[in-house]
């Protein structure tokens, strides 16, 4: 690879990968990749693409093999903790919280279960693949309990008989649904990060960092965004700046031929419901015109 090029690690399946070539295509990567390559090639950054597993990505970025890492919060915060077990600082640093790949970690019990708080766990066998993440959590509230370390299919050992109860990420709950467990306690909200190699980067390195930070903003500023245009009275706007979610400022244009009447356009941060557009038309709005936010820079 070509050190003067940009390295990013990403999981090369799971539930992180799509939408994080989603968030390089939307901040105008065009990547050169075959089928089973575990390389992609920038054609209009220099930026290459390394297509790793997840466990291996914080490794990737503390050793300066890549100099960025995509990452769920939960898979780092595990490797952290396993690095202090060891005596070791992570020398890995996050830049930027994303806003994809939100999920938690947490305890389940079979359905038929009792539970009655966290003092249920003590004595208990808990099966996990996040055994540093549990160990903190129970440390941190004297608890005794036994961490059953597994590599996966953790679902299934309370009906192996290998556990009691599990510690598993959890986002829709199907999966527990599917296998007759019910959530009852977080041990970690999670979602995706962008982490960065603790060394300095070559100059022309560093400005392409900053340029891909700033369309990562720019991308998740818009996500939600909305752009609003409406004609109002003026005696109605300060009802209106009140009812548009999450704007700034709004900008206020005379109309012609009306002293009495001004076209409002606003960029809401916020998503914009039926109601907000019904409460705005009570308020005295008319001609409302609500349009995606394609690209927006601060």
């Amino acid at each position: 690879m070509d050190e003067a090029r940009l390295k990013l690690a990403v999981q090369k399946s799971g539930r992180l990968s799509d939408p994080s070539l989603e968030l390089l295509g939307r901040c105008g990567l065009k990547l050169s990749r075959g089928k089973d390559q575990l390389l992609g090639f920038g054609e209009n950054m220099p930026l290459d693409v390394l297509f790793v597993r997840d466990d291996d990505i914080p490794d990737l970025v503390e050793e300066d093999v890549c100099d960025l890492g995509l990452i769920g919060r939960n898979v780092l915060e595990e490797k952290r903790l396993e690095l202090a077990a060891q005596g070791r600082a992570a020398r890995f640093e996050t830049v930027r919280t994303l806003d994809f790949g939100r999920c938690r970690l947490s305890l389940a019990v079979p359905q038929e279960s009792p539970w009655s708080g966290l003092e249920s766990l003590r004595g208990r066998r808990i099966a996990t693949t996040y055994p540093y993440l549990l160990g903190d959590f129970l440390r941190a509230r004297g608890i005794r309990a036994e961490i059953v370390t597994l590599s996966g299919a953790v679902e299934i050992a309370p009906r192996l008989g290998r556990a009691d109860l599990i510690c598993d990420l959890v986002s829709t709950g199907s999966t527990l649904a599917a296998n007759h467990l019910r959530e009852v306690e977080t041990v970690l909200e999670s979602q995706a990060l962008l982490i960065r190699t603790p060394l300095p980067l070559a100059p022309s390195k560093a400005e392409w960092m900053r340029r891909l930070l700033l369309r990562i903003e720019g991308v998740q500023q818009v996500r939600e965004s909305k752009y609003i245009m409406l004609h109002a009275p003026r005696s109605a706007l300060p009802d209106i700046r009140r009812l548009l979610p999450g704007s700034e400022s709004p900008t206020i244009i005379p109309l012609e031929g009306s002293s009495e009447r001004v076209a409002v356009h606003a960029v809401c941060r916020e998503n914009v419901f039926w109601e907000t557009l019904e409460s705005l038309k009570q308020a005295g709005a008319s001609a409302l015109l609500v349009l995606p936010v394609e690209k927006m820079l601060s």
